[in-house]
């Protein structure tokens, strides 16, 4: 899965397809339905036949993403490679998409490069590369433990950052 899921002009059900182009109309749906798109997909003015547009342009990042997640899950890979796969998304559509990779990443090998922690805690193995080089490696566990650790820094971070975030948002403290 890249960064930016590319999408044809096409309806949905093609673009789904590409992840397996012999794949029936109910696969397509159940995978759908286990990256929570569906839902979307259904509600679109002619179901799973609506043309998407160009590069997708009627669907939200977070769409798109879990798009790309259906597609994966057709295509039933031993290996998947996750590139930033949270990274073009809005807030509210995270946590649906982290849910559909979880059920994705079952079962198999996959490689996870990102910026954004909300997978990393729910890894077998975090490496952390810095400056060109592994700084860290072990279970995000024994790396939150080292308190002076990269990704242990990073986590404090990433938390103080959404809590200044939700702080923001909300309308009885602004």
């Amino acid at each position: 899965m890249q960064q930016e899921t590319f999408l044809f002009n096409t309806s949905a059900l093609e673009n789904l397809r590409y992840g397996r182009a012999d794949a029936t109309r109910e696969e397509v749906e159940l995978a759908a339905r286990a990256a929570n798109a569906h839902g979307f997909l259904s509600a679109l003015p002619q179901g799973y036949d609506t043309q998407l547009g160009e590069r997708g342009i009627r669907l939200s990042g977070g769409q798109k993403q879990r798009l790309a997640v259906a597609r994966a899950l057709l295509a039933n890979t031993p290996l998947l490679l996750l590139d930033e796969p949270t990274s073009a998304v809005e807030p509210e559509s995270e946590a649906s998409i982290i849910e559909a990779l979880e059920r994705l990443m079952h079962g198999r090998t996959t490689l996870i490069v990102s910026h954004r922690l909300s997978l990393a805690q729910s890894a077998d193995r975090v490496v952390v590369v810095a400056d060109g080089r592994i700084v860290e490696d072990g279970t995000p566990g024994e790396l939150l433990a080292r308190p002076g650790g990269h990704f242990a820094a990073m986590v404090r971070a990433d938390s103080a950052f959404a809590l200044a975030g939700e702080r923001d948002a909300d309308p009885v403290r602004a």
